[in-house]
């Protein structure tokens, strides 16, 4: 299920990317396309970590234990987050006027 929430929402962010991406300069684009690899390396760290997580809950490990290494997983995708939703805010105030 967490699969496929990610899946559908990163669909709809690119779907709604493409759809802004003709009123933006190349510089907006290139920066928000930036913007994306932080966010989609993040989601795959995130992807990571869980394997990690899943691992350790066959090995035996407390559930505690799996939740603690899940929190990191989480914690690392919403730092890319927030770090890509900056680096999309600074590209839409440099670019003052779209091409």
């Amino acid at each position: 299920m967490k699969a496929f929430y990610k899946s559908v929402m990163l669909a709809s962010t690119a779907a709604m990317a493409l759809g802004l991406s003709a009123c933006d300069s190349a510089k907006e684009n290139a920066d928000e396309a930036a913007a994306q690899a932080v966010r989609e390396s993040g989601e795959a760290t995130e992807a990571s970590i869980d394997a990690s997580a899943a691992a350790l809950e066959a090995s035996g490990a407390t559930s505690d234990q799996v939740k603690a290494v899940e929190a990191k997983g989480d914690a690392a995708a919403e730092a890319a987050d927030a770090k890509a939703d900056k680096m999309e805010d600074q590209a839409d105030k440099r670019d003052a006027k779209p091409e």
